[in-house]
């Protein structure tokens, strides 16, 4: 009896190992396109890669600047998946108009939700300009499960962004300084001069390679309503909330290896982004040569490299 009693114990044991190993497993992750619920509506994701290798889960720039532009990063998913998807209000995701769903915390809420839904329970996070802001707050909050950082063309301090910005600007012709000048002082952000003179900053610090793609073409016409709320009427203007945001000073509790990589001609410039990889522990920094801030625009294979580098100097260990 006590032998049937021993068995019948060890058996237990072993069943309810397997089912914790079960639950630690990561799920499967299927390639294709779908919608997830968040609060607000529905977002839409696309999945791309092939492999077992950890996926990596990007997040786009804008505020509400669709995943279209990002389209070159689908190359790193030679041996493991590739989720993108459209934060609520743009894109293919659903519209809103609701300014309480346009914040850094709401949108941190979106991302877990996302990272439910795969099951992910390691991965790589793989934030650009706003993403970063979004990928840094999210691991503040939630840091399980996230092996490495890939900060592109990061935005963690505005204060510095609008600096920088000023110091592009000024590199720019002066029929170009004064005419930015001019209708920022009257508030006329729709002014077809105005929007020419932003034109020539962004050929210039945005994205250089010309003509642009039609996935640029694509992210700037399905630019959700965050990103004039949240941000503003430019690249280097803010007038919305995040202004303000600057996570220098908690850039130190990252405990996770980190890449950032910055364009030559970057909006986020290089002497910035060297700052914040100073700030955290063991972080590595790559310089896009000839690229702007949309560095996978401008250079793909460039860019891709640096990034699958990192990850392989990660997996080999």
């Amino acid at each position: 009896m006590k032998t049937i009693i021993r068995a019948s114990l060890v058996l237990k044991v072993l069943i309810v190992s397997v089912l914790l190993n079960s639950c630690q497993h990561q799920q499967e992750i299927q390639t294709g396109e779908g919608y997830i619920k968040v609060d607000g509506g529905k977002v839409w994701y696309r999945v791309t890669g092939n492999g077992d290798k950890t996926p990596i889960l990007v997040l786009h720039g804008g505020p509400g600047a669709p995943s279209y532009y990002l389209k070159p990063l689908s190359a790193l998913g030679v041996d493991r998946k590739v989720i993108f998807y459209d934060q609520l209000g743009c894109g293919k995701s659903d519209r809103s108009t609701d300014t309480t769903l346009m914040t850094v915390d709401h949108f941190v809420e979106e991302l877990k939700t996302v990272v439910n839904h795969f099951g992910l329970k390691e991965f790589y996070l793989y934030g650009q300009s706003w993403g970063t802001m979004l990928g840094t707050d999210y691991y503040l909050k939630y840091p399980q499960g996230i092996k490495a950082m890939i900060l592109s063309s990061p935005a963690i301090s505005i204060p510095l962004w609008l600096k920088d910005a000023d110091i592009l600007l000024s590199t720019l012709p002066d029929s170009i300084q004064n005419t930015v000048r001019y209708y920022e002082q009257n508030k006329n952000f729709s002014a077809p001069a105005y929007q020419e003179a932003v034109q020539v900053f962004y050929q210039n610090f945005v994205a250089r390679k010309l003509p642009w793609s039609a996935d640029i073409d694509s992210t700037f016409s399905q630019l959700g309503q965050s990103y004039q709320y949240m941000w503003g009427p430019s690249e280097f203007t803010a007038t919305g909330p995040l202004k303000t945001y600057d996570r220098t000073n908690r850039l130190g509790e990252i405990k996770v290896p980190t890449l950032f990589i910055t364009g030559e001609f970057d909006e986020a410039r290089p002497s910035t982004v060297k700052y914040y990889q100073s700030l955290v522990p063991g972080a590595k920094f790559e310089v896009i040569e000839g690229a702007a801030h949309i560095t996978m625009q401008d250079k793909p294979y460039e860019s891709n490299k640096v990034v699958m580098e990192f990850l392989n100097s990660l997996e080999i260990k």
